[in-house]
């Protein structure tokens, strides 16, 4: 049967050849980078000293002793991966901290200097094998930045980091990406000699060198990296492309957090890429299943439900980029169960959308056949399912038309189309319009397709004739796939909020119960059902979830709050704020106090203090950047107080990866404190400009 289809496909190969087929427009992406597209969502798995330190990124000092799970097991971790549709795994094998996870040769920092498995463990093969068995492809992310080797920033680093991706990328099978992250140089151990290594990070790796030792042992890996070369980084840690997204890019190097002249962040052009680009380098779009990469016990409620996960998807994936879900196993070795919940939910979700495209069923007639050769570039090509077979027009045919006529209407709320990017990406703009009466209404449109454009339309539709309009293109079309889609019904996920009198809110769409609790039990129809806003001032968490009429339940939505900060007065130690202190304590997300980075640089530390009027237990802090600033709060001291007048210090630290992923940090305790005034010390800035506090609490 095998040499049957091969032989078909040659011969189809040669008669395309010999009927003159599309010329490729552009750059076009190798066999790792069709691969790469094919595979379309992969999970990123952090797991290490961080895990137990409640860090997110490691100074470099940590002990590898502290490595030692319980139950390690690389299989569930990757068949939850796999079960919600993910194609790949790639594993941090070394993070910032420098602690390898496998028994690496190039420094005693590594996992066998750990107790688990006596030393004899590795966790690197352990995912290799779990990856084989559950036919999922393996990554392997190794950082350039070493925070704990005493060379890094000297010369001789270059030769242990090669030497790393060596023993990586040669001795655990294929590898589908290498995956090189942007964050480089600052403070850290540095093998005892504390203090601060700055590089060029463009000239310091030797990146020619260094990504081709990745090209000789691993030829089917794309190499991934904040410019390439092969996998651009979308310029966020939100999984979201931009609403235009060229898989082409002219890469300039920018500076993460640096402004342009027109006022937008330079990563806007990662975004969207640049349309006609040099060079073709799609983009991946990273974030995590919880709100930080690493696992932390306070974001265990804060997990992304399986509606928030299809947003992503569609904001990642249906933009032509792909999907890079982190994955946070717990200090046991494993996801927790609500991880696992919400990954099956979703990919149960996702399968039931696209198990059935309706245009299947329909009468396909387009306004041009290249060469009139329906054989080879037919319509027909548009709903089979590969993605190089294709609809294609005459090269003088570049707005062309397809319409679908059904024997009956169709109800549908997705479109999905592709471009066979063997080609090129060739269309800049498309229409769809469905058939209402006697006239053509557009009930859709956008720009760049490439690989994959979906679009979620607000709400269900029937039409028993859909027409695709092709609105500009730079060369003829080469359509791959055209489909519409029917969601699956489900009630929309309710929303918790809670004002500053301390009252909650539980709000879902209209004719739908709400069923919540109070103490983390998972909420069902037995649950209290909400009526009213409640008292809710002392904190904790609020799990909810709506039933429709038809007893179709939603996901469930999980909210922690802190104490209410109703009363509370903040005071900063310098005048020349922009913004009043109470924007801070307010318990409003969007309001921000803003300070300056010039004022603020020149006169750290700053201290906010807060007055909370009375005395509460305070088991953790919370703090939440503005995440649209251009400089933020990376080092901190934390203070309290009963009188305002004697202090203790609480916590002190960096707040990791914080420019990138600025969500709200939780700094915990050892041990509860009774306090009535708290401190937050701003001891370090980083990024350019001003920066802004959206809010601080307590738990």
């Amino acid at each position: 049967m095998k040499k049957i289809l091969l032989l078909i496909q040659l011969v189809y190969a040669a008669t395309c050849l010999f009927a003159q087929a599309p010329i490729p427009y552009g750059p076009v992406p190798t066999k790792a980078q069709l691969n790469w597209h094919e595979i379309e969502m992969y999970c990123i798995i952090h797991y290490g000293v961080d895990t137990y330190t409640d860090k997110e990124w490691g100074f470099g000092d940590e002990s590898p002793k502290l490595i030692n799970p319980s139950d390690f097991n690389a299989m569930q971790i990757v068949n939850a991966a796999k079960t919600g549709g993910f194609k790949g795994v790639v594993v941090v094998a070394k993070h910032h901290d420098g602690l390898c996870l496998w028994p690496t040769k190039t420094t005693l920092h590594n996992i066998s200097q750990s107790p688990w498995k006596n030393g004899k463990g590795d966790m690197v093969r352990d995912y290799q094998m779990a990856c084989s068995k559950s036919n999922v492809q393996l990554g392997l992310y190794c950082s350039p930045w070493d925070r704990n080797n005493l060379l890094y920033g000297k010369p001789g680093y270059l030769d242990i980091y090669q030497k790393q991706l060596k023993e990586l990328n040669g001795n655990y099978g294929p590898v589908f990406i290498s995956w090189h992250d942007g964050a480089n140089g600052g403070t850290g151990y540095y093998g005892g000699e504390k203090g601060e290594r700055k590089i060029d990070r463009s000239t310091y790796y030797n990146w020619s060198e260094t990504w081709g030792i990745v090209r000789a042992l691993q030829p089917g890996a794309a190499i991934f990296g904040d410019v390439g070369p092969d996998v651009r980084w979308v310029g966020n840690e939100e999984g979201v492309a931009g609403e235009t997204c060229w898989a082409t890019y002219t890469p300039e190097a920018p500076t993460p957090g640096a402004i342009a002249s027109n006022g937008f962040s330079q990563y806007w052009k990662a975004v969207e890429g640049t349309q006609n680009g040099k060079f073709w380098m799609p983009a991946e779009c990273d974030v995590s299943l919880r709100p930080g990469w690493f696992y932390h016990a306070s974001e265990n409620n804060r997990v992304k439900t399986a509606s928030e996960l299809v947003r992503l998807y569609y904001n990642s994936v249906g933009r032509g980029a792909n999907l890079n879900l982190g994955l946070s196993p717990n200090p046991q070795g494993q996801l927790d169960l609500r991880d696992v919940q919400e990954l099956e939910q979703f990919g149960v979700y996702i399968k039931k959308t696209f198990k059935n495209n309706l245009l299947k069923k329909a009468i396909l007639n387009p306004s041009n056949i290249r060469n009139g050769q329906t054989a080879l570039y037919g319509s027909r090509f548009l709903t089979d399912s590969s993605r190089y077979t294709y609809w294609a027009t005459d090269d003088k045919i570049t707005t062309p038309f397809i319409t679908a006529e059904f024997a009956e209407q169709q109800q549908f709320d997705v479109i999905q189309l592709r471009e066979n990017i063997k080609l090129g990406q060739r269309i800049r703009s498309f229409s769809i319009d469905i058939l209402k009466g006697n006239d053509w209404m557009e009930i859709a449109k956008g720009t760049s397709i490439g690989a994959n454009r979906l679009i979620r339309l607000n709400s269900k539709i029937w039409a028993s004739k859909i027409r695709l309009r092709i609105t500009e293109s730079d060369a003829c079309v080469a359509v791959s796939h055209f489909g519409i889609y029917n969601q699956p019904l489900q009630p929309k996920t309710p929303t918790i909020r809670r004002d500053k009198q301390g009252f909650a809110t539980i709000l879902a769409d209209k004719g739908q119960a709400i069923y919540y609790t109070l103490n983390g039990d998972t909420p069902n129809k037995n649950s209290k059902r909400y009526l009213n806003k409640f008292e809710f001032k002392s904190g904790g968490s609020i799990r909810a979830v709506a039933v429709d009429q038809k007893g179709r339940q939603s996901d469930i939505v999980n909210h922690d709050f802190g104490h209410s900060k109703l009363g509370w007065a903040a005071s900063v130690s310098v005048k020349k704020a922009q913004t009043d202190p109470g924007l801070m304590i307010d318990e409003q997300s969007k309001s921000i106090w803003n300070l300056s980075f010039s004022e603020a640089d020149s006169i750290l530390p700053l201290e906010i203090t807060v007055d909370m009027r009375t005395a509460a237990t305070v088991r953790a802090f919370t703090f939440l950047p503005n995440s649209t600033g251009n400089a933020f709060v990376d080092g901190y001291q934390i203070e309290g107080s009963m009188d305002g007048k004697k202090w203790e210090k609480l916590a002190a630290g960096e707040f990791g990866n914080i420019r990138s992923n600025p969500v709200e940090q939780i700094v915990s305790m050892r041990k509860p404190r009774e306090i009535r005034f708290f401190k937050f010390i701003i001891t370090h800035l980083t990024g350019t400009t001003s920066f802004g506090i959206c809010e601080l609490g307590i738990k």
